[in-house]
């Protein structure tokens, strides 16, 4: 089992580092389409990008030392195997097999050439699983099957390239069995995932649930805290570079940051019937919970929510950061205003952060206190023609 250690420790290296760089497209993207999260279909796809790192990996790793393979291989060095069915005469050939003695059969299974055979049958069965899934028809087999033998052979062309000309000569066997083996797996998998899948909600399920949500017109807290990620992103985009236009001081960055703020968070869904980028990108708007159209005051009250926070900090920030020399009568003053300005930030993210983690598993019973305070509720519910001017 050591052979496989290196090749699943760097595959899951690797999806540590992808999923970070994926994590947030792909809750984009699935709440554009159902609407909701749905945490057994995250499972599925990120398991997916695991296992196809690892089986990756496992073709391909260890590489050998130098780039300079040709040095080591003989001349008469044969990178390919193009006979079918190699496998049952090397298995047979390795064993030492008595047929008189059935006993003596079992050796058969303990030849490096049937393990190898077994791997590379096990190495796409779950492919073949995730094709049932991703495609949910049983009738797809063809399919499966044709994608099973393109990835094989995807991993079998990697190899007698050397991992397209890295290395200067191939250092592992290409093999017909193995495009064979490989897509019966697939095609296996394939055939017997509705065992597997039964643990996990259908398409269909997932379709229901879909159609749920925007008949009740539900909007779940974490793509509203998406959107505002989404938001603060886009606060950072436009003002680093317009405070980089003017001297760097506290005023110009304070004025910039409001500027910005202002932009992002009020004036775009002013003149955007309700949306923010992010939540534009998530698709739904803030209307007023009352009359359900996007008034200026109630958006406004949510602007004054977000920025208010900020502009304490920032305020605090400011004062505290006021040099005074510690012969000064307010030096001990400042000092105890520094701590007082810490502790007030640690109860305040303490509670801000308890406030996030009570919303988040109400099952929205509970708003976020900008929503709340400003009388906004979420929605994805299309904008009506009528709604073609914003009310104030």
């Amino acid at each position: 089992m050591s052979v496989y250690a290196l090749p699943i420790r760097t595959a899951f290296l690797v999806f540590v580092i992808l999923s970070f760089i994926l994590m947030l497209p792909w809750l984009i993207y699935t709440y554009r389409r159902d609407g909701f999260f749905s945490w057994w279909k995250f499972i599925l796809s990120f398991s997916f990008i695991f296992y196809l790192l690892a089986a990756l990996s496992l073709v391909l790793l260890p590489f050998p030392s130098t780039r300079n393979t040709c040095a080591h291989q003989s001349a008469n060095t044969v990178y390919y195997s193009l006979i079918p069915f190699s496998f049952v005469h090397d298995m047979f050939k390795e064993a030492s097999v008595v047929w008189s003695q059935p006993a003596s059969y079992v050796q058969l299974v303990k030849g490096r050439a049937f393990l190898q055979t077994v791997f590379n049958f096990l190495l796409l069965f779950p492919f073949g699983v995730y094709i049932r899934y991703f495609f949910n028809n049983r009738k797809s087999w063809k399919r499966a099957l044709l994608l099973g033998f393109s990835l094989s052979l995807f991993f079998e062309v990697t190899q007698l390239t050397g991992v397209f000309g890295y290395f200067n000569c191939p250092y592992r066997l290409f093999d017909v069995d193995d495009l064979m083996v490989n897509s019966s797996g697939t095609l296996c998998g394939f055939l017997i995932a509705p065992i597997v899948l039964a643990l996990f909600p259908s398409s269909k399920s997932i379709e229901a649930k879909r159609e749920r949500i925007l008949e009740k017109d539900i909007v779940f807290p974490l793509p509203q805290l998406l959107a505002l990620l989404i938001d603060y992103i886009v606060f950072q985009l436009v003002y680093l570079p317009l405070a980089s236009l003017f001297s760097s001081d506290w005023l110009t960055d304070f004025v910039c940051a409001s500027l910005t703020f202002v932009l992002v968070l009020y004036l775009v869904p002013l003149v955007w019937q309700g949306k923010t980028i992010g939540s534009a990108i998530l698709r739904f708007r803030f209307l007023d919970k009352n009359t359900g159209k996007p008034f200026a005051r109630s958006l406004f009250k949510r602007f004054l929510s977000l920025y208010l926070p900020w502009l304490l900090f920032h305020v605090l920030s400011a004062i505290g950061g006021i040099e005074i020399d510690q012969d000064s009568a307010f030096y001990p003053y400042q000092v105890w205003f520094n701590v007082g300005v810490l502790l007030f930030y640690f109860l305040f993210i303490l509670v801000l952060f308890i406030h996030v983690i009570l919303v988040v598993f109400s099952h929205g019973r509970r708003q976020f206190y900008f929503d709340y305070a400003s009388g906004i509720r979420p929605s994805r519910r299309p904008q009506r023609p009528k709604e073609n001017k914003h009310a104030t």
